[in-house]
């Protein structure tokens, strides 16, 4: 039900902290006033917001193992957020909902890309409540953590030092996560076990996994 992704290069990353080096960050409640949970920084400058949002989505979109775990209808541009000591975000979940200026997202997968290295911060990790499992993240950078959104998660207090990410949110053509799972699972037996079937039972293969995403996908 989660994955994590390398998403972008090392130039990449260095792009995006220079981005958020020189933009100007505004108490993250500018966009959600009414969340006592929420303590942290986010991204102010439409101009810096763009560039980042671009650069991430735009490697999104050459990731493979992305594209294939998700099945992505909608990529919500992706905010730089940052945690400074003594910020954290308490246990919530992310909205059903979004509004983007192209019409509305539901919200099906979350995902966070890390930008700086887990040693340069301490505590920041975060915590996800997967049914009776709690599991905890603080990964390299360029690496995405994607999760269904429907779940309750947090950001734990950072004591020391800065975490920098990017969040954004994704609206699949296949909303329900276990069909989705199963996709995925499949697509990945067919890339790697594929060369090794004869031609007729590749292509009932990919029969059934055209059929499958026809059959539970909700839109082209």
């Amino acid at each position: 039900m989660y994955r994590i992704v390398d998403i972008l290069s090392e130039e990449e990353v260095a792009q995006c902290r220079e981005i958020a080096a020189g933009a100007t960050f505004v108490d993250g409640k500018v966009t959600n006033p009414h969340n006592k949970a929420k303590q942290n920084e986010q991204l102010h400058e439409q101009t810096a917001y763009q560039r980042s949002a671009k650069l991430i989505v735009d490697a999104m979109s050459r990731s493979a193992e992305f594209l294939e775990f998700v099945f992505p209808a909608q990529i919500a541009p992706p905010l730089l957020t940052r945690y400074r000591p003594g910020m954290r975000y308490g246990a919530h979940a992310d909205a059903a909902y979004l509004q983007l200026p192209g019409g509305t997202l539901r919200s099906d997968i979350s995902c966070t890309v890390f930008l700086n290295e887990p040693e340069s911060y301490e505590g920041g990790a975060l915590h996800i409540r997967l049914g009776d499992a709690d599991l905890r993240f603080k990964l390299q950078p360029g690496q995405a953590i994607l999760y269904p959104s429907d779940t309750l998660h947090e950001v734990e207090p950072v004591t020391e030092g800065e975490r920098l990410v990017a969040i954004t949110f994704i609206q699949s053509r296949v909303p329900d996560p276990f069909k989705r799972s199963m996709l995925f699972e499949l697509n990945e037996v067919a890339a790697l076990e594929g060369n090794n079937m004869s031609q007729e039972n590749f292509s009932r293969l990919q029969l059934i996994q055209a059929n499958l995403l026809r059959y539970w996908g909700e839109m082209p």
